[in-house]
């Protein structure tokens, strides 16, 4: 049996549609901070908060105004905290490299954060998360969860019938 929690997906795609769309406008108007401020806010979410960084906007702004509607489906938090804390490891290399005057690789770390988001945001496939997954099938300490039952490690779960 798991111990599967509610997870509210559209938390997960704002904070997913903020990391894609700040570092991208970072590499269009050639802004390092953008991408410095998303390391940052990604990184305080997965180590500090345990949940998306750029969730506060939803939570205060555009659930409560309808915008958004919750997406609430019986998940794992960990493999979504663990690929966030990624792409903020990632995005804070990447600054490093825009700061010190190695653009090249910083904005090619930009662009494969911005475009691994966007297979999870538009397809529902989590790289970061199949990598907690895979890490826990081969029983490395600290991944105590497994994909839920009936989904390919880092797809999103689908809801189940009486959700």
């Amino acid at each position: 049996m798991q111990n599967l929690v509610p997870v509210d997906h559209a938390a997960i795609r704002v904070n997913q549609s903020l990391v894609i769309l700040l570092p991208v406008l970072g590499f269009i108007f050639n802004q390092p901070w953008l991408v410095a401020l998303t390391a940052v806010v990604m990184i305080i979410g997965s180590f500090i908060l345990k949940r998306p960084g750029f969730g506060f906007l939803y939570t205060a702004f555009l659930k409560p105004a309808g915008i958004i509607k919750p997406d609430v489906i019986a998940d794992n938090r960990e493999p979504h905290t663990f690929a966030q804390g990624m792409g903020g490891v990632f995005l804070a290399a990447a600054s490093i490299f825009l700061f010190t005057g190695v653009p090249a690789a910083g904005w090619a770390l930009v662009w494969m954060v911005a475009a691994l988001a966007a297979l999870n945001l538009f397809v529902g496939f989590c790289a970061g998360c199949a990598i907690y997954y895979w890490l826990n099938r081969v029983n490395v300490p600290g991944f105590a969860k497994a994909a839920p039952a009936n989904t390919l490690p880092g797809m999103r779960p689908r809801k189940a019938a009486h959700e």
